[in-house]
Parts: C-alpha cells; sequence; structure tokens
C-alpha cells in the first residue's frame, strides 16, 4: 500500500458534501466520485454547499464549479467544530446557463498545500508534485476539456497515488424557470377545490396565484366590470422527478358563473404560468351519445393465380356448314311429293 494511502487511512479524514438549494429543504448527496443524481433548480435560486471536513487545513478547501464554458474557484475555511458552507447566492446563478454544474470540494491533506491546483494565467491544471510542478491538461481557453470531461480529468488528478489530496463531489442543474398548473376541469358555484401545479423553483420560494373573471375588463363598457376571482401566495414544497410543486385552495361559493383565468407568477424569481376553466350555476347536461353507425363491409373479390395460361380452342369452320346443311335437308323432308 503506498504511503500517501496509508497516511490517507491515518488521517482519518472525514470529507462530505451536501448539496442545498434553500433554507427550508435540502437535498443530500453521498460523498464520492460520481456526479450522479443531479437536482434541478432555477436561475436565481440560492445554493448552499455545506459538509464536514477534518484536520482544519490553514488553508482551507478548495471548491471548483465547473460548468460548459464556465468555471470558478473558491476557497473556504472550516469551522471550530470541522464544518463548512459555501454558497452560491441567486446573484451568482441569475446568469449560469442552463446545463449539469460539478462541484468538487478539495482537501489538502496532510501537507497542507493543495497539490492539484489551476494556474488562470494559462487555463492548465498544474500537479505541484511532478517536478517543480507540471501543466497536466488544459482546464481552459484553446484545447481545453469540456464539461464532464474536465470535471472526471480532475478527479482523476486529485485522485492520484502520488498525491495526498482528497475530494468530495456534488452537481446540480440549472433549468430557465418554469411553473406549470394541472388540468382543472370545471366546477359549479359554491364548490371547493385544489388547484395544484409543479415549478423548477427551488423549495421555499412563493408563488402568486391569481383567478380572475375573464369578464372582467374594465376597457371593455359592455361588461360589468365585477370582480369574481381569488388570489393569495403559496409555498413551493418538495416534489419528485426533479420538479418541485404548490397548490392553492380554492372555495367558489363566491364565484358567478363564467370562464376564469389562473395566472402563476413567481414573487422573488421571474416566471409565470397561466391557464382556464369555467364555473357553471349547475354542470350542463352532458347529451347523450349516438352510436356510431355500423359501415357494411364489401367483400373483397378474390383473384386466383394460375400457374398456366389459359389455352383457348379454336373452333373448326367444318361445324357451322354441317349445321347448315342438316338444316336444309330436314327442309327439304317436310316438303310434300307432287303426285
Amino acid at each position: 500500500m503506498s504511503t500517501p494511502l496509508i497516511r490517507r487511512i491515518e488521517f482519518l479524514l472525514i470529507l462530505s458534501a451536501i448539496l442545498i438549494i434553500s433554507p427550508v429543504s435540502s437535498v443530500t448527496l453521498s460523498p464520492g466520485t460520481s456526479f450522479a443524481g443531479a437536482p434541478t433548480i432555477a436561475n436565481g435560486d440560492p445554493v448552499f454547499i455545506h459538509g464536514i471536513a477534518t484536520g482544519h487545513p490553514g488553508n482551507g478547501l478548495q471548491v471548483w464549479l465547473l460548468g460548459y464554458n464556465y468555471v470558478k474557484i473558491s476557497t473556504v475555511n472550516t469551522n471550530d467544530d470541522n464544518t463548512y458552507e459555501y454558497e452560491l447566492k441567486s446573484a451568482d446563478t441569475q446568469n449560469l446557463a442552463p446545463g449539469q454544474y460539478y462541484v468538487l470540494v478539495q482537501h489538502p491533506m496532510m501537507n497542507g498545500e493543495f497539490d492539484i491546483y489551476y494556474d488562470s494565467p494559462t487555463g492548465s491544471i498544474i500537479n505541484r508534485q511532478l517536478g517543480t510542478g507540471t501543466s497536466i491538461f488544459q482546464l481552459t481557453g484553446t484545447g481545453s476539456l469540456q464539461t464532464p470531461d474536465g470535471a472526471n480529468a480532475l478527479m482523476r488528478a486529485i485522485n492520484s497515488q502520488n498525491l495526498d489530496d482528497t475530494f468530495a463531489t456534488t452537481s446540480f442543474i440549472i433549468g430557465n424557470p418554469t411553473a406549470f398548473i394541472n388540468p382543472i376541469g370545471d366546477h359549479v358555484v359554491g364548490d371547493k377545490f385544489t388547484i395544484t401545479g409543479s415549478t423548477n423553483l427551488a423549495v421555499g420560494n412563493k408563488l402568486l396565484i391569481e383567478i380572475t373573471s375573464s369578464s372582467f375588463k374594465p376597457s371593455q363598457k359592455s361588461q360589468s366590470g365585477e370582480f369574481s376571482g381569488s388570489s393569495g401566495t403559496v409555498t413551493i414544497e418538495p416534489g419528485s422527478g426533479g420538479m418541485n410543486q404548490w397548490s392553492f385552495d380554492v372555495d367558489a361559493s363566491t364565484f358567478r358563473p363564467d370562464e376564469y383565468i389562473v395566472m402563476v407568477s413567481g414573487v422573488v424569481i421571474e416566471v409565470t404560468g397561466s391557464t382556464t376553466f369555467n364555473i357553471y350555476e349547475k354542470m350542463p347536461s352532458t347529451p347523450a351519445t349516438l352510436a356510431p353507425a355500423t359501415t357494411l363491409q364489401t367483400a373483397s373479390p378474390i383473384t386466383t393465380t394460375l400457374s398456366q395460361p389459359l389455352t383457348t380452342t379454336q373452333k373448326s369452320p367444318l361445324s357451322s356448314i354441317a349445321i347448315i346443311v342438316a338444316f336444309v335437308l330436314v327442309g327439304c323432308a317436310m316438303i310434300p311429293k307432287r303426285k
């Protein structure tokens, strides 16, 4: 077993990375060498990365954030209780392009130095332990590796048996903010029902729900202008399948029969969605559905294919002459003889 590996074991290092996309709820990713299971968040959502790192490294921990044509490297210190926290503020994620972002938290271990580091003037990743420092691959600039190749190459470099550095990984996906409304269906005056939907905004964000009568248009004097509807804010809750969920309760006892417009909008992050549904005095009766007429099927003609062509037999001209002669003889026989 190599000496650096023994030193790693003896050091009893605990380095974990936990990704939190909202102070209200968190998504925990197991530390390791995989970026699988990344949660999806929207532009403008803050991201908190925190965990535990023993040893109180004097130079702190190095946090690598890698995305398509995007590299951000930061340093974060550990607290007295071995915890650390790194935050991407709303302003940081607001302008990130959609796609997956890879986070690697690097610990310098026993020698207190980051043996793998980024040289910003050249865009190269340097291995400090190779000679006086050797470039091992290009992270930015001409000939650079794109994510996820760059992230995987960085993991392999730090995980080298010739180094004592170690790391933990996590990742997240940035998507354009979206807000969807599930089908509502028609209701009658006095109904109580719940409007639900999904969004990729982080748990804890607020959405404004507005339900208005489509007849409430002050610019049209022919309409009454009387308001009928409801509004309020909801808090986004954990969902599934990479999307979070929201719900809004409706009491239609004060609604009048009309078509209604539902508008969903973000309170902090700009996102919108809309749909419509109807409120009736009483549910219209469903007209009887006539059974479809039976269509008679016309039998298809049967086509027989013969393996040999038919042979046409030509009639002999003698047959016709014989028939004529027979008629003449019969006629002669019927003429009475003169006495």
